[in-house]
């Protein structure tokens, strides 16, 4: 397994890499669900790139990022036991250098529901992976369904900026108990993480309404709102959003595929989570 820090080098490296080559981009702190979408990717390319960078750019002022995990050791590992070929881990400088200013803005689809509550965000998020895409020139990239939101907004990158490469998206992996695998379980207390499941219960609770028959969009997103309220844990509800599994625009009657998204404050850690209806 190759480690690259320097973009010019990372950039030849993927060049003179078998193909089909496929990137699986990271921010560290890996876990089960990060090991599945290598997996996934070992499986189909004959070459596998991952990156790991805690990117700056999405995060906010007030966000986690000189607190966000990090376990460049461990990740290592995991991904030389995955047999990961090509690892890229820039310093900040390296990909926002000095005089940097050019943003990637994907428009609406990034402004609400996470792009509301975080502002800037995903033009962090587009912007990083644009850059990543340009260095590595992947055929695939993989994402996990746990990041719903994001993985729309990556498609639509690809498919605005006319880029030469297939997004695969991977299922969200959970632990037994439902809560879906993210670094930033890590921050939970022992009581916290008890209660954390109730926010995949809550939207089972949902889709279960929706298997009846129920169509309406608000007597669902209610129905996963009242759950959640059963839990003191839960500080905050910043969002349920029934939508469009395509454009995320919010639905009044639930006729195709769409998208049941929830945030939540547990403590410290600020959690999302995702369904699809289909």
């Amino acid at each position: 397994m190759q480690i690259i820090k320097n973009v010019k080098d990372m950039s030849q490296a993927c060049r003179q890499a078998r193909r089909t080559l496929g990137l699986v981009p990271t921010m560290g702190a890996l876990h089960q669900g990060h090991r599945s979408l290598v997996r996934q990717a070992r499986a189909e390319n004959a070459t596998v790139a991952a990156t790991i960078f805690v990117n700056p750019a999405q995060f906010g002022a007030n966000e986690d990022l000189a607190k966000y995990p990090r376990d460049l050791e461990g990740d290592l590992d995991l991904l030389n036991h995955e047999g990961v070929d090509l690892v890229f881990n820039p310093g900040p400088e390296a990909i926002y250098p000095p005089g940097f200013d050019t943003w990637v803005d994907v428009g609406a689809i990034g402004d609400k529901l996470e792009g509301a509550h975080r502002p800037g965000h995903f033009r962090g998020v587009a912007t990083v992976v644009a850059k990543l895409f340009n260095i590595v020139q992947p055929d695939r990239a993989y994402f996990g369904q746990k990041d719903g939101q994001q993985t729309l907004v990556v498609r639509q990158l690809v498919r605005d900026l006319n880029l030469e490469l297939d997004v695969v998206i991977v299922p969200t992996v959970r632990e037994p108990d439902g809560l879906a695998l993210s670094s930033r379980n890590a921050y939970l207390t022992p009581e916290q993480r008890r209660a954390a499941p109730v926010i995949y219960q809550s939207l089972c609770r949902a889709k279960d309404r929706w298997h009846q028959g129920d169509r309406d969009a608000e007597t669902l997103r209610q129905t996963a709102r009242e759950f959640l309220g059963m839990e003191p844990m839960i500080e905050r509800i910043d969002y349920i959003s029934l939508a469009d599994a395509n454009t995320l625009a919010e639905l009044d009657q639930v006729e195709g595929p769409a998208m049941l998204l929830v945030a939540v404050k547990l403590g410290t850690p600020r959690l999302i989570d995702n369904i699809i209806l289909e």
